[in-house]
């Protein structure tokens, strides 16, 4: 009997928690940038738009090179700069609350 009752509370609050969970889990992929990472960026961004206005028609091959490689460099310091940190899936995270609550 103590068995039965222990696990339809689990069940119970289970389904309780899970509708939160999962309206939490779908506002917490917002993105929230910080303001020197923000000004960085757009820096960068000004950055590219320079390079792509200018005229690249009378430059010579050597200089071409130079801008491809500043372009190189500034996407990868952009997409590294997006990336830091560690982001668990929707299933992880469902299958982690699972395990907790079925251990505690």
């Amino acid at each position: 009997m103590k068995k039965l009752l222990r696990i339809t509370i689990v069940t119970t609050l289970f389904l309780m928690v899970a509708p939160v969970i999962t309206y939490a889990i779908k506002d917490s992929t917002e993105v929230v940038i910080s303001a020197p990472q923000d000004a960085r960026a757009q820096e960068l961004n000004d950055r590219l738009m320079e390079i792509q206005n200018i005229d690249k028609s009378d430059m010579t091959f050597q200089e071409k090179r130079e801008l491809r490689k500043e372009v190189k460099a500034i996407e990868k310091e952009m997409s590294s700069s997006s990336s830091n940190g560690v982001y668990i899936s929707a299933g992880a995270l469902i299958v982690i609350i699972i395990l907790l609550i079925i251990l505690l």
